[in-house]
């Protein structure tokens, strides 16, 4: 098996650990706080992150590494899951994740710039193609007009694109899990502050449903997608591993309907279907190393 297949196999797994992170979130936010989620599941991520880096005597960074901590922390510890939680007490979770499908493109965008890999046009083209088609969804199921939660959803994208991008990259020198662990424990204090400051609903009033979300965002969607996610990046490229997220939508459509009952639209299954054609279609096209 090639790099980029055992890359775009092993990011698979991480992206179905990921598609059921907005029905998880829309769970929990119907209940607690969005910003108490967003910070409180990074604190319990992150109190597992410093149990590995002590147990498994994990490499420390260096100060250049540092640096490339602190632009993931901003991504994924802090942009994605603050603006996923706050469009989450607005939209649908299926919305939400047909139009985070336009993630892979400026996740390639983040690449190509930042670590100079080189997509062929043909390949623009395909991911362009996609994400035209999340806009387009986003347009309609919003009754011919974008949603505030559209906005925050945009904002996610960019910091999550930032993040995996740079992560990708780290893993290499890292290693997938002591990256998003180094990047979970460097801002563990910042965490523990604000999910105390922000707790303001008692737990026993809390469903488990809620609960159960919760944990599942801090520990899962939190830390461990990241092992498989950041991995396949490293192995495969970013711009061609990235490209695995535009099946993400259709596993989250499932999980919302599953989860939370949300209807399984012809809209939906047209726009889900559409962007999974880009994948194959996306796959095959050529990326070059500069």
């Amino acid at each position: 098996m090639g790099s980029e297949a055992k890359g775009m196999l092993i990011g698979a797994v991480g992206v179905l650990i990921f598609s059921l992170t907005l029905p998880f979130t829309r769970i929990a936010v119907l209940e607690l706080s969005p910003l108490f989620v967003a910070f409180g599941r990074a604190l319990l991520a992150g109190l597992c992150a410093v149990g590995w880096l002590y147990f498994s005597k994990a490499q420390r960074p260096t100060k250049t590494q540092l640096y490339k901590l602190l632009v993931i922390a901003i991504g994924i510890v802090y942009g994605f899951p603050i603006f996923t939680s706050i469009a989450m007490t607005t939209l649908p979770s299926a919305h939400g994740g047909i139009v985070l499908g336009v993630l892979p493109l400026v996740t390639a965008i983040f690449g190509a710039l930042r670590f100079k890999e080189r997509p062929s046009i043909s390949y623009w083209l395909a991911a362009l193609s996609g994400s035209l088609l999340v806009l387009g969804y986003a347009y309609l199921d919003g009754a011919m007009s974008l949603m505030l939660g559209d906005l925050w959803l945009l904002a996610a994208i960019i910091f999550a694109a930032m993040g995996y991008a740079e992560g990708g990259k780290l893993s290499l020198e890292l290693g997938a899990i002591n990256v998003i662990s180094w990047a979970l424990a460097l801002t563990l204090p910042i965490n523990l502050v604000a999910t105390y400051m922000l707790f303001d609903t008692p737990l026993d009033s809390v469903s488990n449903e809620a609960l159960g979300s919760f944990l599942y965002v801090a520990l899962f969607s939190m830390y461990v997608g990241f092992f498989f996610w950041y991995r396949g990046l490293a192995v495969g490229g970013v711009a061609r591993v990235g490209q695995v997220q535009l099946l993400q939508p259709f596993a989250t459509l499932i999980g919302a309907y599953f989860l939370l009952g949300e209807s399984f639209t012809m809209l939906n299954a047209a726009f889900a279907g559409g962007v999974f054609l880009v994948v194959i279609i996306g796959r095959r096209m050529p990326i070059y190393s500069a």
